[in-house]
């Protein structure tokens, strides 16, 4: 054998090794981002998971004491205007969108 087939073959074998290596390190480093994304995200559900408990229990608690709250009220009805404002607002759209979709296929046939 001569030498530089020699030194070819450890020079591959050094650059495998090196691959592997980053690709370990790579590999690993993406395994903890994802648990620390977990983590973080069981985290934020658990707050969010308390938050609404403390909402519903004090609403319970309103209404047991037989006060309703108008805030929840207004903003409901308030909440039920602007959805129904936005629903008009689509159907407008929908219905500008048809028409020039009809001109459209008008003027190509």
């Amino acid at each position: 054998m001569s030498k530089p087939t020699v030194n070819a073959f450890f020079v591959g074998r050094a650059v495998a090794e090196g691959l592997y290596e980053q690709l370990e390190n790579l590999f690993t480093n993406a395994l903890s981002e994802l648990g620390k994304f977990d983590a973080e995200q069981r985290e934020n559900l658990r707050q969010f998971t308390e938050q609404v408990l403390e909402r519903a229990d004090q609403e319970a608690q309103m209404t047991n004491q037989g006060t309703t709250s108008s805030y929840g009220s207004s903003r409901a009805n308030s909440q039920s205007i602007d959805l129904q404002a936005t629903i008009d607002e689509l159907r407008a759209e929908i219905a500008e969108l048809r028409s020039e979709l009809q001109r459209y296929r008008n003027r190509n046939q």
